[in-house]
């Protein structure tokens, strides 16, 4: 059975575009479109598609605001369309926290060569959410009166259900030591990454070095969002940065993060990178990167997204004696990443979202 998608915009030469774009892909069907929030919710409650593509700002009721509603009443996978502005940047972000599983830009030559490439873009992501509409089924977020996140404003993180695979009560230690903790994502990330940072106290005994593919316009508000959030400090990462205990470094989104030095004495290098890599940026690099400076003293995490991206890297971190873990498929947006390391046997735990934080903890001693 088809996929099927509620398109929401107030263009409606946008809505016939993306229409015709996800109506080309056999397994997805638009079953209707809404040219404002309001309408968006009533139709979700109506017609229960299966995902909802959302603009942002909207007459009536904007995008963030329709998002809260529809979590509220009839939890749905949401794809937004965001402006690539700063601006744009913080609105998708409190659309993601308001309940929202991913975005991609509304100018679509921003994220792809060609046409064809942006039209298979458009449809993996929708067919990739879709497939997550049972993670929602308990959603409940904020009333829908209540104002978005605040950029900076410390609060806790919309809580997001996540099934609960069989594992064991206590995790136990490996016993290894460790110098750097880094940590790779991409759909479904942002909100996960939140997740596990703000369990983290301020005396964190290691940097964390966050690479999250994402568009160069959005990681300094992200890093901004994180930095407010956190009792760690949060950071886009910058050319010559020192590697800190307790900070965290974010891979700035059309760059390439490698790590320059051993100990106290590294540095990070932000450089342009090859143009053929088809991530900026890629976790796969800072990884090798990360495998030559750190060797067995590497705590790698591979997150949920699409793709394998961090699987090559995982490997050669693998062969210095570092140590590897994965997010489960039951908490993933989007199981891609995770699985590609897990099928590949380079990961030794996979830990579910909600896990992550106490066990690495419990693996650098701290708890």
């Amino acid at each position: 059975m088809a996929v099927k998608v509620l398109v929401v915009d107030d263009s409606s030469f946008f809505r016939r575009r993306v229409s015709e774009i996800i109506n080309q892909d056999p397994a997805l069907t638009v079953i209707d479109t809404a040219r404002d929030g309001q309408e968006a919710v009533d139709k979700a409650i109506a017609l229960r598609p299966d995902v909802i593509t959302m603009d942002i700002e909207m007459p009536v009721l904007d995008g963030i605001s329709a998002v809260r509603e529809i979590m509220a009443k009839n939890p749905t996978p949401i794809l937004m369309f965001s402006s690539l502005t700063h601006e744009g940047a913080k609105a998708t972000l409190d659309a993601l926290d308001a309940g929202a599983l991913d975005f991609l830009p509304k100018k679509f030559e921003d994220i792809a060569r060609d046409k064809e490439e942006a039209v298979n873009l458009l449809q993996q992501r929708v067919k990739a959410i879709a497939r997550k509409r049972f993670m929602l089924s308990a959603f409940r977020t904020r009333s829908a009166g209540e104002p978005s996140p605040v950029l900076n404003k410390r609060e806790p993180p919309v809580e997001r259900p996540v099934a609960r695979p069989s594992v064991p009560s206590v995790f136990k230690r490996s016993g290894k030591t460790y110098q750097l903790v880094a940590i790779g994502t991409s759909t479904g990330g942002p909100v996960a990454l939140q997740n596990i940072l703000t369990q983290l106290p301020a005396d964190f005994p290691h940097p964390i070095l966050l690479i999250q593919h994402m568009p160069s316009t959005f990681t300094a508000a992200f890093a901004a969002r994180l930095n407010g959030l956190c009792k760690i400090g949060v950071k886009e990462a910058a050319d010559g940065d020192v590697l800190r205990q307790g900070q965290a470094y974010l891979a700035p989104g059309g760059k390439q993060m490698l790590v320059e030095g051993r100990g106290s004495h590294a540095r990070l290098r932000i450089i342009d990178g090859n143009d053929k890599v088809n991530y900026k940026p890629c976790v796969d690099i800072t990884f090798a990167s990360v495998a030559k400076s750190f060797g067995d003293k590497v705590l790698a995490i591979v997150l949920t997204g699409m793709g394998a991206d961090g699987r090559d890297g995982a490997r050669l971190l693998k062969e210095q004696g570092a140590t590897i873990w994965a997010q489960d498929e039951a908490s993933c947006v989007v199981y891609g990443m995770p699985q590609a390391v897990a099928k590949a046997g380079l990961s030794s735990e996979s830990l579910p979202l909600d896990r992550i934080a106490q066990c690495m903890l419990v693996e650098l001693g701290r708890q």
